[in-house]
């Protein structure tokens, strides 16, 4: 990837996430987050959510993922931050992807004294924005 081939607005890929019930599961024992809002649907829907809600940190690390793939490298991500807005609903569907969360990366500045690329991503679901602010810095040097 040569910096001086990038500009500003060039999208840089899209990404379905499809996520699972087990990939929660898995997720926090990772993580060591074991919040029943994750796994335990009568409990979500007693805390007034819509249901079993994906890990905000899952979905974060989920969609940066685009990032490093696109930089090969994923020390090449020297920052990286977002706002949650909404959570991330995953039904239960034996198996089958509980939700679909789309992600497009876009690049949004960059500056070529630093030789960095700030890439923009968009992370919806159903059309819903989940993460606002999505922005990393990738190191091109």
């Amino acid at each position: 990837m040569n910096f001086s081939e990038l500009a500003v607005g060039q999208v840089i890929g899209t990404r379905s996430l499809e996520i699972t019930r087990a990939d929660l599961v898995k997720y926090a024992g990772a993580s060591g987050d074991f919040n029943p809002i994750h796994w335990n649907e009568r409990f979500a829907r007693e805390v007034e959510l819509p249901g079993v809600i994906a890990h905000g940190m899952f979905t974060m690390g989920a969609a940066v993922q685009l990032v490093t793939d696109w930089a090969g490298d994923p020390s090449a991500v020297v920052s990286y931050g977002t706002r949650f807005t909404k959570p991330v609903p995953v039904a239960d569907l034996d198996g089958a992807p509980g939700a679909v969360v789309e992600v497009t990366g876009t690049i949004g500045a960059l500056d070529e004294s630093a030789g960095t690329a700030r890439i923009d991503l968009a992370v919806t679901l159903d059309g819903q924005k989940v993460l606002v602010k999505a922005q990393a810095t990738v190191s091109m040097a």
